[in-house]
């Protein structure tokens, strides 16, 4: 790790624990925030956490699951919540967690994927164990519970939400392993948006910024290096990130992507990449189109974009 790593470590999206189901009494129409259930994963800390904490206090019953025995009892003390073990890269878990949210009947009405790990490194010097286990956490981990939560989901005709990152749209040095994983997110959300559109589930990926997580502390505990910065403390509280996910599952029209960043350098650096990534598609090819045709197709796109939040 150079001094660079200061620099990559600001530009670490906060990951993303949190997987929500509703209870659902699922009926036919709207339904009430009672009847609701949602089941997060990665709830011990950071986003899954502060997802957790406010749907529970806006009276939505969660599902928040965790690994630790510490971290299970925690959860639990917290009213409208039912802390669930699971580990989403085992499979038995997750069975397990399947099993035990349809016996208690309340349905299901949200996912959120939240559980993930991060990590530093080029590709030269990322050992094989760490890349295994950011593709279990980050890519295996959300697949699997999608899929076997997903005819709970169906049957509520709910949400599924997913928290993916900046990093899933950016790429910098070093975090080749991580940004893969993130960028994999964005495609699992236009594919599942599309599979299950006809069976009345909406489909959402949150894109946060750099807000307050332990994941980077994780990170250097995990692997024994010491990094020269783990401290993201002093990062926004992930607030902004927990509004987004409960606007997913619950607002009338949910957006596909919530970008939701704490800063407009941020919003800036990531839009202004996808203007560069449309670019390098655009140019040097048979079909490529002039300023006029691409200036048309954005003024068609944004015609249906909602106005700027405050």
């Amino acid at each position: 790790m150079t001094t660079r790593l200061g620099e990559i470590l600001g530009a670490v999206a906060s990951l993303a624990l949190a997987v929500v189901l509703p209870d659902v009494g699922a009926a036919e129409g709207t339904v009430t925030k009672h009847q609701q259930a949602v089941l997060v994963t990665g709830a011990s800390t950071g986003i899954g956490r502060k997802i957790t904490e406010r749907l529970a206090a806006n009276g939505y019953f969660v599902y928040a699951t965790a690994r630790k025995d510490e971290d299970l009892k925690a959860l639990g003390a917290i009213k409208n919540v039912q802390a669930v073990r699971l580990d989403v890269t085992k499979s038995q878990d997750i069975d397990a967690a399947v099993e035990m949210i349809t016996k208690a009947g309340r349905g299901l009405y949200g996912l959120v994927n939240n559980a993930g790990v991060v990590t530093l490194g080029s590709v030269a010097d990322t050992k094989w164990d760490e890349f295994d286990l950011v593709m279990g956490v980050n890519v295996y981990g959300p697949y699997r519970v999608t899929k076997a939560f997903e005819p709970l989901i169906t049957a509520s005709k709910g949400r599924i939400t997913t928290i993916g990152s900046v990093s899933g749209i950016l790429a910098r040095p070093n975090f080749s392993a991580y940004s893969m994983s993130k960028h994999a997110m964005e495609a699992l959300t236009d594919s599942l948006a599309q599979e299950l559109a006809p069976l009345g589930v909406q489909v959402s990926v949150i894109e946060p910024g750099s807000y307050a997580s332990e994941a980077v502390s994780n990170l250097a505990k995990r692997t024994g290096v010491e990094l020269r910065s783990t401290d993201l403390s002093a990062e926004k509280p992930p607030d902004e990130v927990a509004d987004a996910v409960e606007k997913a599952l619950f607002e009338p029209n949910p957006k596909r992507r919530y970008m939701v960043v704490p800063n407009q350098r941020q919003a800036e650096n990531t839009i202004k990449k996808q203007i560069e990534q449309l670019v390098q598609l655009n140019e040097g090819q048979p079909y490529t189109y002039d300023r006029d045709a691409l200036i048309k197709m954005l003024d068609e796109a944004l015609s249906t974009a909602r106005p700027r939040t405050k």
